[in-house]
Protein backbone atom coordinates (compact mmCIF):
# COMPACT_ATOMS: atom_id res chain seq x y z
CA UNK A 1 0.00 0.00 0.00
CA UNK A 2 2.75 2.58 0.95
CA UNK A 3 4.00 2.85 -2.82
CA UNK A 4 0.62 3.43 -4.09
CA UNK A 5 -0.02 6.49 -1.95
CA UNK A 6 1.71 8.74 -3.67
CA UNK A 7 -0.64 7.46 -7.16
CA UNK A 8 -3.29 9.43 -8.23
CA UNK A 9 -4.13 10.88 -11.67
CA UNK A 10 -3.20 14.58 -10.03
CA UNK A 11 0.08 13.07 -9.78
CA UNK A 12 1.67 13.01 -13.24
CA UNK A 13 5.05 12.10 -13.32
CA UNK A 14 5.96 15.43 -14.29
CA UNK A 15 5.66 17.11 -11.28
CA UNK A 16 8.07 14.80 -9.96
CA UNK A 17 10.45 15.91 -12.45
CA UNK A 18 9.78 19.72 -11.28
CA UNK A 19 9.52 18.63 -7.35
CA UNK A 20 13.18 16.68 -7.60
CA UNK A 21 14.75 20.13 -9.36
CA UNK A 22 12.96 22.59 -6.28
CA UNK A 23 14.48 19.98 -3.81
CA UNK A 24 17.61 20.30 -5.50
CA UNK A 25 17.81 23.91 -5.34
CA UNK A 26 17.06 23.83 -1.71
CA UNK A 27 20.14 21.16 -1.01
CA UNK A 28 22.45 23.84 -3.03
CA UNK A 29 20.53 26.43 -1.06
CA UNK A 30 21.92 24.83 1.61
CA UNK A 31 25.66 24.20 0.64
CA UNK A 32 25.92 28.41 0.44
CA UNK A 33 27.21 28.42 4.57
CA UNK A 34 29.59 25.29 4.15
CA UNK A 35 30.99 27.39 0.49
CA UNK A 36 31.29 30.62 2.72
CA UNK A 37 33.61 29.20 5.41
CA UNK A 38 35.58 27.77 2.93
CA UNK A 39 36.26 31.33 0.79
CA UNK A 40 37.04 32.75 3.84
CA UNK A 41 39.07 30.40 5.49
CA UNK A 42 41.23 30.30 1.84
CA UNK A 43 41.38 34.13 1.59
CA UNK A 44 42.56 34.57 5.17
CA UNK A 45 45.00 32.01 4.95
CA UNK A 46 46.39 33.71 1.38
CA UNK A 47 45.48 31.36 -1.25
CA UNK A 48 42.51 33.47 -2.52
CA UNK A 49 39.35 31.73 -4.15
CA UNK A 50 41.18 29.10 -6.05
CA UNK A 51 40.78 25.65 -4.04
CA UNK A 52 40.15 21.76 -4.73
CA UNK A 53 37.91 20.00 -3.37
CA UNK A 54 40.10 17.86 -1.58
CA UNK A 55 41.73 20.95 0.36
CA UNK A 56 37.87 21.86 0.94
CA UNK A 57 37.42 18.96 3.15
CA UNK A 58 40.00 19.87 5.05
CA UNK A 59 40.48 23.54 5.28
CA UNK A 60 38.16 24.24 7.94
CA UNK A 61 38.28 22.23 11.74
CA UNK A 62 36.50 18.68 11.43
CA UNK A 63 33.51 19.09 13.73
CA UNK A 64 32.93 22.56 12.09
CA UNK A 65 33.07 20.90 8.77
CA UNK A 66 30.92 18.35 9.86
CA UNK A 67 28.27 20.41 10.78
CA UNK A 68 28.54 22.85 7.86
CA UNK A 69 28.30 19.75 5.76
CA UNK A 70 25.12 18.00 6.97
CA UNK A 71 23.37 21.82 7.85
CA UNK A 72 23.13 21.01 3.66
CA UNK A 73 20.66 18.39 4.34
CA UNK A 74 18.36 20.46 6.91
CA UNK A 75 17.88 22.59 4.01
CA UNK A 76 17.13 19.78 2.03
CA UNK A 77 14.47 17.57 3.81
CA UNK A 78 12.96 21.31 4.56
CA UNK A 79 12.54 20.69 0.74
CA UNK A 80 11.10 17.50 0.59
CA UNK A 81 8.44 18.32 3.19
CA UNK A 82 7.78 21.84 0.85
CA UNK A 83 6.98 19.49 -2.51
CA UNK A 84 5.78 17.04 -0.83
CA UNK A 85 2.89 18.74 0.93
CA UNK A 86 2.17 21.87 -1.54
CA UNK A 87 3.15 20.57 -4.74
CA UNK A 88 1.68 16.97 -4.71
CA UNK A 89 -0.96 18.08 -1.82
CA UNK A 90 0.00 14.78 0.07
CA UNK A 91 0.76 14.38 3.71
CA UNK A 92 4.36 14.17 4.45
CA UNK A 93 3.28 10.68 6.28
CA UNK A 94 2.14 9.15 2.84
CA UNK A 95 5.92 9.37 1.83
CA UNK A 96 6.75 7.89 5.31
CA UNK A 97 4.73 4.84 5.69
CA UNK A 98 1.40 3.13 5.03
CA UNK A 99 0.54 3.53 8.69
CA UNK A 100 -1.58 5.71 10.70
CA UNK A 101 1.66 7.05 12.37
CA UNK A 102 5.49 6.42 12.56
CA UNK A 103 6.48 3.16 14.21
CA UNK A 104 9.35 4.46 15.89
CA UNK A 105 9.96 0.46 17.75
CA UNK A 106 10.41 -0.27 13.98
CA UNK A 107 13.16 2.48 13.19
CA UNK A 108 14.81 1.84 16.86
CA UNK A 109 14.76 -2.14 16.38
CA UNK A 110 16.79 -1.73 12.49
CA UNK A 111 18.91 0.87 14.06
CA UNK A 112 20.01 -1.72 17.06
CA UNK A 113 20.44 -4.40 14.58
CA UNK A 114 22.45 -2.36 11.90
CA UNK A 115 24.20 -0.43 15.08
CA UNK A 116 25.29 -3.48 16.99
CA UNK A 117 26.51 -5.63 13.55
CA UNK A 118 28.72 -1.93 12.51
CA UNK A 119 30.11 -2.00 15.59
CA UNK A 120 31.32 -5.53 16.60
CA UNK A 121 32.43 -5.97 12.62
CA UNK A 122 35.04 -2.71 13.70
CA UNK A 123 35.99 -4.42 16.62
CA UNK A 124 36.86 -7.33 14.60
CA UNK A 125 38.55 -5.68 12.21
CA UNK A 126 40.81 -3.38 15.21
CA UNK A 127 41.52 -6.70 16.51
CA UNK A 128 42.63 -8.66 13.22
CA UNK A 129 44.54 -6.14 11.40
CA UNK A 130 45.45 -3.59 14.12
CA UNK A 131 48.25 -2.09 12.56
CA UNK A 132 45.26 -0.68 10.11
CA UNK A 133 44.37 2.12 12.65
CA UNK A 134 45.42 4.09 14.77
CA UNK A 135 43.78 5.56 18.63
CA UNK A 136 42.37 9.14 17.52
CA UNK A 137 40.12 9.67 20.73
CA UNK A 138 40.20 13.45 22.07
CA UNK A 139 37.47 13.93 24.79
CA UNK A 140 36.54 17.35 23.63
CA UNK A 141 36.48 17.17 19.96
CA UNK A 142 34.45 13.73 20.41
CA UNK A 143 32.21 14.39 22.62
CA UNK A 144 31.14 17.82 20.33
CA UNK A 145 31.57 15.26 17.02
CA UNK A 146 28.67 12.84 19.34
CA UNK A 147 26.45 15.94 19.57
CA UNK A 148 27.03 17.56 16.13
CA UNK A 149 26.31 13.66 14.65
CA UNK A 150 24.01 12.37 16.90
CA UNK A 151 21.52 15.28 16.06
CA UNK A 152 22.23 16.32 12.31
CA UNK A 153 23.27 12.76 11.03
CA UNK A 154 19.93 11.43 10.89
CA UNK A 155 18.93 13.96 9.61
CA UNK A 156 21.07 13.53 5.97
CA UNK A 157 19.93 9.96 6.51
CA UNK A 158 16.70 10.94 6.58
CA UNK A 159 16.91 13.11 3.51
CA UNK A 160 18.11 10.87 1.09
CA UNK A 161 15.70 8.40 2.54
CA UNK A 162 12.77 10.54 1.65
CA UNK A 163 14.06 11.77 -1.52
CA UNK A 164 14.71 8.04 -2.48
CA UNK A 165 12.74 5.36 -1.25
CA UNK A 166 9.86 7.86 -0.23
CA UNK A 167 9.38 10.89 -3.15
CA UNK A 168 11.23 8.76 -6.17
CA UNK A 169 10.10 5.67 -5.38
CA UNK A 170 6.25 6.88 -5.68
CA UNK A 171 7.03 8.90 -8.61
CA UNK A 172 8.70 6.33 -10.72
CA UNK A 173 5.58 4.38 -9.69
CA UNK A 174 3.53 7.07 -11.40
CA UNK A 175 5.44 6.60 -14.43
CA UNK A 176 5.76 2.38 -14.88
CA UNK A 177 2.49 1.59 -12.43
CA UNK A 178 4.32 -1.17 -11.13
CA UNK A 179 6.85 -1.64 -8.33
CA UNK A 180 9.97 -3.34 -9.69
CA UNK A 181 10.91 -0.42 -12.10
CA UNK A 182 10.37 1.79 -9.08
CA UNK A 183 12.80 -0.36 -7.39
CA UNK A 184 15.27 -0.82 -9.71
CA UNK A 185 15.74 2.62 -10.66
CA UNK A 186 15.87 3.98 -7.49
CA UNK A 187 18.90 1.67 -6.30
CA UNK A 188 20.94 2.48 -8.97
CA UNK A 189 20.26 6.16 -9.03
CA UNK A 190 21.35 6.01 -5.18
CA UNK A 191 24.56 4.36 -5.82
CA UNK A 192 25.17 6.89 -8.89
CA UNK A 193 24.79 9.79 -6.73
CA UNK A 194 27.79 8.44 -4.23
CA UNK A 195 30.06 8.29 -7.55
CA UNK A 196 31.72 11.71 -6.20
CA UNK A 197 32.42 10.68 -2.97
CA UNK A 198 36.00 10.14 -1.93
CA UNK A 199 35.77 6.60 -0.97
CA UNK A 200 35.04 5.94 -4.71
CA UNK A 201 37.78 7.82 -6.37
CA UNK A 202 40.16 6.18 -3.77
CA UNK A 203 38.40 2.21 -4.03
CA UNK A 204 37.35 2.47 -7.79
CA UNK A 205 33.77 2.54 -9.21
CA UNK A 206 33.14 -1.67 -7.60
CA UNK A 207 32.28 0.74 -4.49
CA UNK A 208 29.03 1.30 -6.57
CA UNK A 209 28.07 -2.19 -6.02
CA UNK A 210 28.24 -1.79 -2.08
CA UNK A 211 26.39 1.69 -2.73
CA UNK A 212 23.99 0.09 -5.35
CA UNK A 213 23.51 -2.79 -3.03
CA UNK A 214 22.74 -0.71 -0.61
CA UNK A 215 19.99 0.87 -2.40
CA UNK A 216 18.26 -2.13 -3.15
CA UNK A 217 18.29 -3.43 0.24
CA UNK A 218 16.63 -0.35 1.44
CA UNK A 219 14.57 -0.53 -1.33
CA UNK A 220 13.43 -4.13 -0.77
CA UNK A 221 12.75 -2.75 3.23
CA UNK A 222 10.51 -0.35 2.38
CA UNK A 223 8.36 -2.10 0.11
CA UNK A 224 8.07 -5.48 1.84
CA UNK A 225 7.17 -3.61 5.41
CA UNK A 226 5.30 -1.12 3.65
CA UNK A 227 6.96 1.78 5.11
CA UNK A 228 10.58 3.32 5.76
CA UNK A 229 10.95 2.66 9.20
CA UNK A 230 13.62 0.17 8.52
CA UNK A 231 15.41 2.09 6.00
CA UNK A 232 15.29 4.96 8.18
CA UNK A 233 17.06 3.06 11.74
CA UNK A 234 19.31 1.50 9.08
CA UNK A 235 20.46 4.61 7.17
CA UNK A 236 20.82 6.27 10.42
CA UNK A 237 22.75 3.55 12.29
CA UNK A 238 25.46 2.87 9.10
CA UNK A 239 26.18 6.88 8.95
CA UNK A 240 26.12 7.53 12.70
CA UNK A 241 27.99 4.83 14.08
CA UNK A 242 30.46 4.61 11.47
CA UNK A 243 31.64 8.85 11.80
CA UNK A 244 31.85 8.09 15.31
CA UNK A 245 33.99 4.69 15.26
CA UNK A 246 36.53 5.17 11.90
CA UNK A 247 37.58 8.08 10.22
CA UNK A 248 40.54 8.28 7.26
CA UNK A 249 41.92 11.00 5.02
CA UNK A 250 39.71 9.52 2.38
CA UNK A 251 36.48 9.13 3.24
CA UNK A 252 33.41 11.69 3.13
CA UNK A 253 33.67 12.34 6.56
CA UNK A 254 36.18 14.00 8.39
CA UNK A 255 35.58 13.56 11.83
CA UNK A 256 37.01 13.47 15.54
CA UNK A 257 36.17 9.80 15.48
CA UNK A 258 37.71 7.00 18.05
CA UNK A 259 39.71 5.23 15.18
CA UNK A 260 41.73 6.71 12.39
CA UNK A 261 41.86 3.97 9.15
CA UNK A 262 45.57 4.21 8.20
CA UNK A 263 45.55 1.15 5.85
CA UNK A 264 46.00 1.27 2.32
CA UNK A 265 42.86 1.49 0.53
CA UNK A 266 41.76 -1.10 -1.46
CA UNK A 267 38.48 -2.71 -2.66
CA UNK A 268 38.19 -6.13 -1.08
CA UNK A 269 35.65 -8.13 0.58
CA UNK A 270 34.09 -5.31 2.69
CA UNK A 271 32.81 -4.69 -0.96
CA UNK A 272 31.22 -7.87 -1.74
CA UNK A 273 30.59 -9.17 2.12
CA UNK A 274 27.23 -7.02 3.28
CA UNK A 275 25.74 -7.16 -0.62
CA UNK A 276 25.90 -11.12 -1.12
CA UNK A 277 25.79 -12.39 2.87
CA UNK A 278 25.18 -9.57 5.42
CA UNK A 279 22.16 -7.94 3.08
CA UNK A 280 20.25 -11.63 2.88
CA UNK A 281 20.70 -12.71 6.25
CA UNK A 282 19.13 -8.98 7.47
CA UNK A 283 16.45 -9.30 5.19
CA UNK A 284 15.59 -12.57 6.60
CA UNK A 285 15.64 -11.67 10.04
CA UNK A 286 13.35 -8.62 9.36
CA UNK A 287 10.91 -11.46 7.47
CA UNK A 288 10.67 -13.52 10.01
CA UNK A 289 10.01 -10.54 13.17
CA UNK A 290 7.41 -9.18 10.84
CA UNK A 291 6.03 -11.65 8.94
CA UNK A 292 6.71 -10.43 5.66
CA UNK A 293 4.74 -12.68 2.45
CA UNK A 294 3.71 -12.48 -0.69
CA UNK A 295 7.30 -11.14 -1.80
CA UNK A 296 6.35 -11.40 -5.28
CA UNK A 297 3.24 -9.20 -5.63
CA UNK A 298 4.74 -6.77 -3.14
CA UNK A 299 8.29 -6.31 -5.19
CA UNK A 300 6.98 -7.03 -8.79
CA UNK A 301 3.44 -6.34 -8.69
CA UNK A 302 1.35 -3.93 -11.27
CA UNK A 303 -0.22 -0.65 -9.76
CA UNK A 304 -3.38 0.43 -11.07
CA UNK A 305 -5.85 3.33 -9.93
CA UNK A 306 -8.62 1.06 -9.43
CA UNK A 307 -6.11 -1.28 -6.93
CA UNK A 308 -5.50 1.58 -4.87
CA UNK A 309 -9.24 2.41 -4.43
CA UNK A 310 -9.47 -0.89 -3.62
CA UNK A 311 -7.01 -0.95 -0.99
CA UNK A 312 -7.79 2.64 0.56
CA UNK A 313 -11.27 1.44 0.81
CA UNK A 314 -9.89 -1.71 2.45
CA UNK A 315 -7.65 0.46 4.79
CA UNK A 316 -9.82 2.78 5.68
CA UNK A 317 -12.58 -0.32 6.98
CA UNK A 318 -9.67 -1.44 8.94
CA UNK A 319 -8.83 1.37 10.56
CA UNK A 320 -12.43 1.98 11.46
Amino acid sequence: MFIEQGVTPENKFWKYLIGFALIACAYIVGQIPFTIAIIVKNIANGKGFEISEATAMKLLEPNLNLFLLLLTFVFGIVGVYLVVVHLHKQSFLSVTTSRKKIDWRRFFFSFAIWGVFSIVSTVISYYATPDDFVWNFKPIPFLLLFIIATVMIPIQTSFEEYVFRGYLMQGFANLAFNKWVPLVLTSIIFGIMHIANPEVKQLGYVLLVYYVGTGFLLGILTLMDEGMELSLGFHAANNLIGALLVTSDWSVFQTHSLLRDVSKPSAGWEVVLPVCVVYPLLLLIFSKKYKWSNWKDKLFGKITLENKCILTIEKTENHD
